[in-house]
């Protein structure tokens, strides 16, 4: 079976990134699967990730990186010849790859892809929520440009996931906020840490893990760590991730923070520091996902997060396994921490849950129903 994805990129260290060489490994050396892997931009950068050799990697060098710095007048202009390049582009690499099945992780290619008439199904695969699909706080001026944009685009982005075959979400909560469509399935992102090694869970140490961006809200946890500092000074605060990190580091410094709580850049052993600690954190205001609690949970890391849209919810059974505090509740989300903190008992039953419920994002599960699901597409278009 031949699999085309299309992305954007794959040299950063973001989850979409990792997951998407998870799962392309996964099928070219476990299922013999033909994968390729059509790229717009970084030609020539170093992959982060290790991807199999065997995966066909494409990159059409669109570079619709160079018209970010453009204002906004003349980034609409750039944008739009960047789209029918790279819809020609894509077109003709398509038409000669002629693979089975074409997934877009719905991004630029969207706009265009269902007009590509290259003989491959169609199939979306949807690495966000939908309601925090597009953030244009930055990229457009004015909160009501701002809400014009996102809706139009939204409605937009309906119109061509309903001309899909199969729309793939990562959560259930998601998928239940979908009510235009009747083509969604849910397939969770796959975890792929393995160990025979639990965490102690006696160290004095949190820890969240994301990039250094507003979505993750690191600003919300480091005011958070703030209430839990002044009762239990002696835990630390340990944040892995890349980006920009001065914002937050002059956070850390104004409440008085820098002995208790560091920020980190990403590490490939991350493993090895959710062993270490006793309580993973996660303070996102939106998240596709949110598989880093399930691999801290994996690990018998019991995990606090918000309840934000989406992911969390259908990751940690709230008492049980983890503690879910309200979204962006920055008293709550301390007082969760700090009952894992002062109850040892509690903390350690819940690892010990917690390393039990996450069997169900095991990869060779998840990667099973992706073969159905891609078996059963073409089972549908031979009939």
């Amino acid at each position: 079976m031949k699999i085309a994805y299309c992305t954007p990129l794959i040299d950063g260290s973001g989850g979409m990134e990792r997951v998407l060489c998870l799962k392309a490994n996964y099928l070219v050396e476990k299922f013999g699967y033909e994968v390729y892997i059509i790229l717009t931009d970084s030609k020539g950068k170093p992959l982060f990730f290790p991807f199999s050799e065997k995966i066909n990697i494409i990159n059409l060098d669109i570079n619709y990186e160079e018209i970010w710095h453009m204002n906004f007048c003349f980034k609409i202009v750039a944008y739009s010849i960047k789209q029918m390049k790279y819809k020609q582009a894509l077109k003709k690499c398509l038409q000669k790859i002629r693979p089975d099945i074409t997934v877009s992780l719905l991004r630029r290619d969207i706009n265009f892809i269902n007009s590509i008439h290259d003989g491959s199904i169609k199939v979306g695969e949807f690495h966000f929520n939908k309601d925090n699909y597009r953030d244009y706080r930055k990229g457009i001026p004015f909160e009501f440009v701002q809400k014009t944009a996102k809706r139009w685009g939204m409605n937009q982005l309906i119109r061509k996931v309903k001309q899909l075959r199969k729309f793939v979400v990562l959560s259930y909560e998601d998928k239940e906020k979908w009510t235009e469509l009747d083509h969604v399935s849910v397939i969770y992102n796959p975890l792929v840490i393995s160990t025979d090694k639990a965490a102690s869970l006696t160290s004095k140490k949190v820890i969240a893990v994301g990039r250094y961006t507003y979505q993750k809200g690191f600003d919300l946890l480091i005011d958070a760590w703030k209430i839990v500092h002044e009762k239990h000074p002696d835990w630390n605060l340990n944040i892995y991730g890349n980006g920009e990190k001065d914002a937050l580091q002059k956070q850390i410094h104004r409440l008085g923070l820098e002995n208790r709580c560091h920020l980190h850049s990403a590490v490939s052993n991350i493993e090895d520091k959710y062993i270490e600690s006793s309580i993973f954190v996660l303070s996102s205001r939106y998240e596709g996902f949110g598989m880093v609690i399930a691999e801290a949970m994996a690990c018998g890391v019991p995990a606090v997060s918000f309840a934000c849209p989406c992911g969390p919810k259908d990751i940690i059974t709230d008492g049980k396994d983890g503690l879910l505090a309200e979204p962006e509740n920055i008293q709550d989300l301390a007082k969760k921490l700090c009952i894992l903190i002062e109850n040892d008992d509690i903390r350690k039953k819940m690892g010990e849950k917690a390393r039990i419920s996450v069997e169900r994002f095991r990869i060779d599960k998840v990667m099973n129903q992706w073969r159905e699901l891609f078996e059963s597409l073409i089972s549908a278009k031979n009939k």
